[in-house]
């Protein structure tokens, strides 16, 4: 599995997971938003979850590197269970959805293990994203890998190990929803 990031450079970039994992030759740089069921892009905002199944047409996870303050206009505004997602600019927001793709994936609810957002739900990095991607896909070694980069890394290990085993079982969309309530993220 590739690991590509998107670069937005919009925190301070000693922190920057995304850059971390460029550095060490782990993830590669992207310029622009691919297209096609080969790369799965990391989008907090989409209506599909992760899959392990996503593992058979995915060839690259992709993760998109900017600030959790600025997700909303980075990705576009959260939209209601249900409601359909509007086009571009339609909503007033003036948020681009340019990740709003047939291969655009959301994680299911984790808790965060980074020190910014301990413990928070959601509130991931982006290498805790693609490590969180890379567990739910079957690939292990590789997400020990992405985490292993970082002092706090063990910690979302931790935190989510037991969540993540049952995340990488799901057969259905909704399955995620009933084990993320069963630990207390819904």
């Amino acid at each position: 599995m590739r690991v590509d990031v998107l670069m937005r450079y919009q925190d301070d970039p000693r922190k920057c997971t995304a850059a971390r994992l460029l550095k060490a030759g782990i993830a590669r740089k992207i310029r622009g938003v691919p297209r096609g069921r080969r790369a799965i892009i990391l989008n907090p905002y989409s209506d599909m979850v992760l899959m392990p199944s996503d593992r058979r047409t995915a060839g690259a996870v992709v993760g998109v590197d900017c600030s959790w303050r600025l997700a909303e206009g980075e990705f576009g505004a959260p939209r209601g269970a249900g409601e359909r997602r509007k086009k571009a600019g339609a909503d007033g927001s003036g948020a681009q959805r340019r990740y709003d793709t047939e291969s655009s994936r959301r994680l299911p609810p984790l808790l965060a293990g980074n020190p910014v957002n301990y413990a928070k739900i959601g509130m991931l990095t982006t290498a805790e994203a693609i490590a969180a991607s890379l567990f739910i896909m079957g690939y292990d070694d590789m997400a020990h890998d992405v985490l292993g980069r970082f002092r706090w890394g063990h910690t979302f290990y931790d935190l989510n190990r037991n969540i993540l085993a049952e995340y990488a079982a799901m057969t259905g969309q909704d399955d995620a929803a009933e084990i993320a309530a069963g630990y207390g993220l819904a």
